[in-house]
């Protein structure tokens, strides 16, 4: 369980630390993420910063007319954030 392991650094470093392997693991899957999945190809449909869609998914999104698309922007915006 998560319990197991301390706070802040200490779950990087010391004697009840993550496993080496383990952090090593989830390094390698956020630098996998970062550089093959999460770009922002240029000419694809993107719309904003941060539409990471690039053309391959679709939720309806381009069906919204421009008022509805600011306001679930605002929404989603102020979900935690503002």
């Amino acid at each position: 369980s998560f319990d197991s392991f301390p706070n802040g650094l200490a779950a990087l470093f010391g004697p009840d630390a993550i496993p080496q392997a383990g952090f090593a693991q989830i390094f390698a899957f956020i630098g996998a993420l970062e550089l093959g999945v999460m770009k922002d190809i240029e000419g694809t449909g993107n719309e904003f910063v941060g539409d990471f869609r690039n053309g391959a998914l679709d939720f309806g999104w381009d069906t919204f007319d421009e008022e509805t698309k600011l306001s679930k922007r605002a929404i989603e915006l102020n979900n935690g954030r503002a």
